[in-house]
């Protein structure tokens, strides 16, 4: 599938949908009684928001934002801006936001305080993976699918510069490589 030097597979896609299940099933549990809506970060979180949603078994709405941080490199600038801001009303309602991967914090900090403005009853937040010892602002995360240690990572809706967001796992991607489309072979 892809070129051993290039990438290395740390997240298979069956654990994966294995830990979206029970984050799902942790969601359902929590917000039994509750006017629960989920706000996806796009773009990263798109794949990984629709398999979540389809493991709540709770009437939920959805809706998305979009935050820039990254631009094509691989670090965080530090400077977060909206691109797309939310279209529904979460006054009074439960929020979780859904997230790609929470590393440096400065994206979802932001993001906290501007849904804040918007007076939710309460905001948590759901990862897929965590990466912990990158914080360089105090994010509390909610639900996390896997902590990760080191590597920059695509797959699974991860990406570097619009590429590899298509692997149905969740890769290190060698900083040493040009990234190159990922085209599956049953095209």
């Amino acid at each position: 599938m892809e070129n051993n030097d290039e990438l290395r597979e740390i997240i298979s896609p069956a654990d994966i949908q294995r830990r979206v299940e029970e984050l799902g099933a942790d969601i359902t549990k929590d917000y039994q009684d509750s006017s629960l809506v989920l706000i996806g970060i796009l773009k990263g979180a798109f794949i990984f928001m629709a398999d979540l949603i389809r493991h709540i078994r709770l009437p939920i709405l959805v809706d998305f934002v979009r935050l820039q941080s990254y631009g094509a490199s691989m670090e965080s600038s530090g400077q977060v801006s909206i691109t797309k801001d939310i279209e529904l009303s979460i006054q009074g309602k439960d929020v979780v936001v859904v997230e790609d991967i929470v590393d440096t914090g400065y994206t979802l900090q932001y993001l906290k305080e501007i849904l804040k403005l918007h007076e939710a009853a309460s905001i948590k937040i759901c990862c897929l993976i965590d990466k912990k010892e990158r914080r360089k602002v105090p994010v509390d995360v909610d639900y996390v699918g896997f902590d990760v240690k080191k590597g920059f990572l695509v797959g699974y809706g991860l990406d570097y510069n619009e590429q590899y967001r298509n692997l149905p796992g969740v890769y290190h991607l060698n900083p040493g490589y040009e990234p190159r489309a990922y085209i599956p072979s049953d095209r």
